[in-house]
Parts: C-alpha cells; structure tokens; sequence
C-alpha cells in the first residue's frame, strides 16, 4: 500500500467532521421516522457501528427481513473498514463519541437531555438543515441511503434489542476482547 493510501486513510480516520457528517446522516433519518432522537449514546453506537461496517449491516438485516436487501456499499467496504471500533462491555464503542457530541453541541447542531440515566441525543433547528444539505452532497450519497434504510428498519429497536442482534448476526464479536479492534 503507498504512503498516499495510507496518509489519506489516517486522514480520514482522525477527521472528525467526517464522524459528525455521519452521526448527523444518522439523527436526520431518525428525526425524519419521527423518533426525534436518539435514545442513548450507546444505541448510537451500535447504529453508527452498522452505518460503519455495511456488509454487517446487510448480514443483519438479510437475518432480521423477509426479503433479502442489498445495502448501498462501495466495493472497497466489502472486505474493509474506514473508521473501526473496538468491542466494549455492551457492544462496538469508539471512544470519541463523546467528543463529537460535545462539538456538534458546541456548533449548536445537536442537543442532548437526559431522562432516567438515559442521554438522549437529537439534532437541533440549525442541525437539521445541516444534516439536510450533508444528505443532498454526492460524496455522502451511500451513507446516506443506508442511514435511512438503517432508521426505517431498525431505527425503533432498543439498544438491547440490537447489541442481541449484531452478536447474532456476528457471532465472532462475542468472543473478542474487550478493546480489541473490529475487523469484519
């Protein structure tokens, strides 16, 4: 692999308005389906977590539907992942979340408010017309479109609900340790 490859993965990789760009793909659509929010930051992991590694997604949902469903992926996201993360004690976590919230809350395009112990996360005005024109941008097209088929799928699931799936679905996250990376 050149030196250019690698120096634009690890761009990418450290970027975090590519990480906003998709939590806020994922909270538009969940806005969209009329759940408002997102009901905790680790059910927006595990969403974010499918969104990342879409050959997963699609395993899932074929395991989950009826009708098998061929999610929007490059050829490249087949066998490889843009941005991994790390099995945690209730499913795939990347340890920058609550960075991120914390940004697009500064920039006033998200807001969170707890109910019981649970952070609720939900784009704003502002955000919602952010995540309008990231989601009409031909470089996020994909995304996108599997943001949107991941929310009306399973967008009303609990949190528990998709940690039990995603290990159903990928039996080997089960068996990894705790910190360890994802690989598909």
């Amino acid at each position: 692999m050149s030196m250019r490859i690698v120096s634009a993965a690890i761009n990418t990789e450290q970027s975090p308005e590519i990480h906003e760009a998709r939590l806020l793909l994922l909270l538009k659509h969940a806005y969209d389906r009329g759940q408002g929010s997102i009901d905790g930051i680790m059910k927006l992991a595990k969403l974010d977590f499918l969104i990342r590694y879409p050959k997963y997604l699609e395993d899932l949902l074929n395991k989950t539907r009826k009708r098998p469903v061929q999610v929007p992926m490059h050829n490249f996201e087949v066998d490889t992942v843009e941005s991994k993360m790390i099995r945690f004690r209730y499913g795939p976590w990347d340890p920058r979340y609550r960075q991120w919230i914390a940004l697009l809350c500064a920039k006033g395009l998200i807001e969170t408010y707890i109910v019981g112990r649970t952070v609720h996360v939900r784009l704003t005005e502002a955000g919602v017309g952010v995540a309008q024109r990231v989601s009409e941008a031909e470089d996020y097209g994909d995304l996108d479109a599997r943001c949107k088929l991941l929310c009306k799928s399973l967008g009303d699931k609990s949190g528990t609900w998709l940690k039990d799936a995603i290990y159903a679905a990928i039996p080997s996250l089960g068996s990894m340790a705790w910190g360890e990376e994802i690989e598909l």
